[in-house]
């Protein structure tokens, strides 16, 4: 028999507006939408709390924080994907783009290996069981400075549902680290090495990157297209950088690090994703730009949840206190990044689409969820 599901007397968080309504669920569809404060008999009486799009993540590294909570422990990797997706579940988002790394780097002094291939097709395992609550798709990235990505990339066929390919190039000195400071503080506090070990694994980087860098990055792209997959750029500084991402053909661009950047993307048709916890915090780990601000010039398009999952709908809500608009907030996590991948099925409240919602209500400025549902079930 199928399931039916009505949340009335809800404020419904449509992509232009918010109106208070009600949604009629059928199976894995909303089949029926109405205004109005009314509470048909059987319905659930949302009082007045949001009912919003179930929340789309592009790019997440909280799946690694799973596999490896701690420097060299290799958690075991159903076990971790099992936890990741109910941990995501939890936090309103229904559909992710798992970020993985292909590219390793075999000097001892800065190694790090492989690990994508195996982890796909475990976590594509359990997606076929239907083991897993929300919906998950791959997110390849594409590490330049490595010594392997080319061997890593032709791993994964058009089967694997990459769904994303980013182009990672991690030079130190440029991009996210210009700041080397920064990034003497950032890895020597993750990997404990000592100044010389930093020394040779910054060298070492610059090396890959004179080797192999504008090989691997063709080879990416060509990757990307053999996919099927969305193809994005990565940490964009100047307006050369955004050309070349232009050139290839990308339309999304992961945390560009100034103003500069990111108006060169809108310039070029090219969509500006930031980090929920830049938002959050008001201003990047890195020091780069901070993701308010482009919010305040209008250069801002997607959020992303980063490393922390739950500043997701936090930064939606907060981007509709900057904005005085609280549809065009929840538009930067639902909507926009599902267009930006080509998901027609979800990302808005309308008739046909899935039924992947969530409700919440605004608690001294923070949004508190009190249910997720995924294909019209409920999952937290």
């Amino acid at each position: 028999m199928t399931e039916e599901l009505i949340l009335a007397n809800a404020t419904l968080v449509l992509p232009g507006e918010t109106v208070t309504g009600s949604v009629r669920i059928v199976g894995e569809a909303i089949t029926e939408m109405d205004q109005g404060s009314a509470v048909p008999a059987g319905a659930v009486d949302c009082g007045g709390d949001y009912v919003a799009p179930g929340l789309i993540e592009l790019h997440t590294d909280n799946l690694e924080r799973h596999i490896m909570p701690r420097p060299r422990v290799d958690w075991p990797h159903a076990a971790a994907i099992i936890a990741h997706d109910a941990e995501l579940a939890s936090t309103g988002i229904t559909t992710v783009f798992d970020a993985m790394r292909v590219g390793s780097v075999t000097r001892k002094e800065s190694s790090y290996g492989k690990y994508a291939r195996r982890l796909a097709s475990e976590l594509l395992e359990l997606r076929d069981a239907d083991a897993l609550k929300i919906s998950h798709f791959l997110h390849l990235r594409a590490e330049v400075c490595s010594d392997t990505l080319v061997e890593e990339l032709d791993e994964f066929g058009a089967e694997d549902r990459v769904g994303l390919v980013s182009l990672m190039d991690h030079t130190p000195g440029q991009r996210q680290f210009r700041d080397m400071a920064k990034l003497e503080a950032y890895v020597r506090g993750k990997h404990g090495m000592s100044d010389d070990q930093f020394l040779q694994h910054v060298a070492h980087l610059k090396a890959l990157r004179d080797e192999y860098g504008e090989v691997h990055e063709v080879e990416a792209v060509r990757a990307a297209r053999r996919f099927g997959a969305v193809l994005a750029s990565h940490d964009d500084t100047t307006c050369d950088q955004v050309q070349v991402s232009a050139g290839h053909g990308i339309r999304l661009a992961e945390f560009p690090t100034t103003v500069e950047a990111a108006q060169a993307c809108h310039a070029h048709g090219i969509q500006v994703m930031m980090g929920a916890p830049n938002l959050i915090r008001g201003g990047s780990h890195s020091g780069n730009v901070a993701a308010q601000e482009l919010a305040e010039v209008d250069l801002l398009d997607i959020v992303s949840s980063d490393y922390v999952p739950s500043a997701l709908l936090l930064s939606a809500a907060r981007l509709g206190e900057i904005w005085g608009d609280v549809a065009r907030g929840m538009r930067t996590v639902t909507q926009a990044p599902a267009q930006a991948v080509g998901l027609e099925d979800r990302g808005e409240i309308r008739i046909g689409a899935r039924a992947d919602l969530i409700r919440f209500r605004m608690r001294a400025g923070v949004p508190a969820l009190r249910a997720v549902w995924s294909r019209g079930q409920r999952v937290s």
